[in-house]
């Protein structure tokens, strides 16, 4: 007797892509997307990922980007409950690590109040990939006891992060700031951070970290704003700013921002 898709026990995982590069996914993750009916497919996460996928799973693409049309997040989450409650293995695919500015905590939550179990299978944030692409350890004996992720802007009538009291955060305690989606408030994040931070800060700005796309360019933290100007940078872009950027090793191929004298020729060219 054949048996029907509802009658079976679905699930719903939450999957970290990972970054972008393809080979950075975890085996779990590989596991994961190997055993899905159903799999929601968020923007930055690379097509090639989708080679682990059981040739009959359905693909959605439920794109979510900071300044471009997303599908709603309600949405999104009414479709993981109904798809569970077909009976469906539903993995919903995140860039980075769903944890970590990829709205689980929502997700898990609206699961939650449906009744609907859900686990989570981490992967490799992309702050972590690039500055690991560059050589620069988010933490130092000698330069940074600690490391801050923060999101560059605020969910819509969000109270914004408060700049100026993390700089200061980050100069007496020898914080590195790892930035996500800050390319729309860059310059408020300049000034804000200024207030206690040296306009000679090193800064490293990196776009679409570990893909084929991907960009560096190393600036000051007076620099900033002109630098993503002046080099026309675009989301999805890390900055990773503190004294563990002057680590950085830079290939021959990567730009460097001119405003730092090439930090007098200290980088690996």
């Amino acid at each position: 007797m054949k048996t029907s898709r509802s009658s079976l026990k679905g699930s719903v995982t939450l999957v970290g892509a990972g970054p972008g590069d393809p080979e950075l996914l975890t085996l779990k993750a590989v596991k994961a997307i190997a055993s899905a009916t159903v799999i929601l497919v968020d923007d930055l996460v690379n097509e090639e990922v989708l080679a682990h996928a059981s040739p009959n799973a359905r693909i959605v693409y439920v794109g979510k980007r900071g300044g471009c049309k997303s599908t709603p997040q309600a949405f999104i989450e009414k479709m993981m409950i109904a798809e569970y409650k077909k009976g469906e293995v539903v993995a919903r695919l995140k860039g980075g690590d769903p944890m970590i500015f990829g709205r689980a905590g929502e997700e898990l939550a609206a699961l939650a109040i449906a009744g609907v179990p859900c686990t989570v299978v981490n992967g490799l944030t992309s702050g972590l990939a690039a500055a690991t692409g560059l050589g620069v350890p988010l933490t130092h004996r000698d330069y940074a006891h600690g490391v801050v992720f923060v999101t560059g802007h605020a969910a819509p009538g969000g109270a914004e992060t408060d700049w100026v009291t993390l700089g200061q955060m980050a100069t007496q305690l020898k914080l590195t700031l790892v930035i996500y989606m800050g390319v729309s408030h860059a310059s408020l994040i300049q000034q804000g951070l200024q207030t206690h931070c040296a306009s000679s800060t090193p800064v490293a700005l990196i776009q679409s970290a570990s893909t084929v796309q991907e960009r560096r360019i190393l600036t000051q933290l007076g620099q900033l704003t002109q630098s993503i100007k002046d080099e026309a940078l675009q989301s999805p872009l890390i900055m990773v700013i503190g004294d563990v950027a002057k680590l950085a090793q830079m290939s021959s191929s990567v730009a460097v921002s001119s405003e730092q004298d090439r930090y007098n020729a200290r980088l690996v060219a």
